[in-house]
């Protein structure tokens, strides 16, 4: 009798090791750990003046026309490079019509903005400075401000050494890119996993990354970012609620006005994604077990019951990086030429 139970019993472990194993490679081959190193960016290469600059840019709200908005307020790195509001407070107290996805990782992903309307964070960069409903500035506006501040002048010169112009409002979105490049979370547990340590996880943490597997989540939430490289229409088995999924928002149609991109938006990368609630391009669910409980009805069409959505949030708290510490940049003062905000 006693051999037979430890024959079970080491049955057991063999199948478990197995399973665990299985699991593991499975995960290998849908997902890359976040690497420890920010990415080269082919077109616009790094260098220490032009991170400085652009670290200064990120957090300067002289972009805006009211001198109150900089690109931290809406990607706060402190908080997950989010704002955590269901969509952000611009100029005037103008409320955008999207969430702000976080900028952490943001590198990793195929394109920038729900929709991917701008091929990278040169282009997104661009974006939010001219918008009205958010820094509601002009490029020409821009480059008078940063040339009538002294101390901008010889940081330009020694981030773009080669232009004979360096402060234009092209050099502003390198800049920024640069540094927005290296704000990445390394070390997650995931990421120690994935690298063969499956002790990084707990049994239900590993079972929920199973069940994200298994019940298809993968699918579109997949690579170094979990997410972020593909298009995908939201509703593909049922409809969200019109508040999670307004109406009037027709996704990435927008962008190519082909009626198979309507309701369609680029998967939002899953890193991180304990700390950038609200969740969605609404920014309408707070909780990640209520979106997982949506994603499970409206993409997959299946509902997942208490202990499953469990064990997947699980998993999803392992995805916690290490944050970025950024030190605050002094930033050079004004001159008696430097225009005046604009607060209408």
């Amino acid at each position: 009798m006693k051999s037979l139970v430890v024959s079970c019993l080491l049955t057991l472990l063999v199948t478990t090791a197995a399973w665990g194993e299985t699991t593991l490679k499975q995960a290998q081959a849908l997902f890359k750990p976040v690497p420890t190193r920010p990415p080269v960016l082919a077109k616009n290469p790094a260098t220490p003046a032009k991170l400085e600059l652009g670290k200064m840019l990120f957090f300067d709200p002289r972009l805006s026309a009211s001198n109150l908005i900089s690109c931290s307020t809406c990607h706060n790195i402190g908080l997950g490079g989010v704002d955590l509001q269901e969509t952000s407070t611009g100029h005037g107290w103008q409320k955008g019509p999207r969430n702000a996805p976080t900028v952490l990782n943001a590198v990793f992903n195929v394109a920038q903005f729900w929709d991917g309307r701008a091929k990278d964070l040169e282009a997104q960069a661009k974006g939010p400075v001219q918008a009205s409903v958010e820094m509601n500035n002009k490029p020409e506006r821009v480059v008078a401000t940063l040339k009538s501040i002294p101390g901008y002048l010889p940081l330009f010169k020694k981030a773009f050494p080669g232009d004979q112009d360096p402060v234009t409002f092209d050099n502003v979105a390198r800049a920024i890119e640069v540094f927005e490049a290296t704000l990445i979370t390394p070390d997650a547990r995931f990421d120690k996993y994935l690298k063969g340590d499956q002790k990084a996880l707990t049994a239900t943490e590993r079972e929920g990354l199973r069940l994200f597997m298994d019940k298809g989540c993968a699918t579109c939430h997949n690579g170094v970012n979990i997410g972020g490289a593909g298009y995908f229409p939201f509703g593909v088995k049922e409809n969200p609620a019109a508040e999670v999924r307004p109406a009037a928002d027709l996704g990435r149609f927008t962008v190519t006005n082909t009626e198979v991109d309507k309701y369609v938006y680029k998967a939002p990368s899953l890193r991180n994604i304990v700390l950038t609630a609200p969740y969605f391009h609404s920014g309408k669910v707070w909780t990640l077990d209520e979106a997982v409980k949506i994603m499970g009805s409206a993409q997959l069409g299946i509902s997942l019951s208490p202990g499953e959505d469990e064990k997947i949030v699980a998993f999803l708290n392992t995805l916690t990086g290490t944050q970025p510490h950024v030190t605050y940049p002094i930033l050079p003062p004004n001159s008696a030429t430097t225009p005046k905000p604009l607060l209408q």
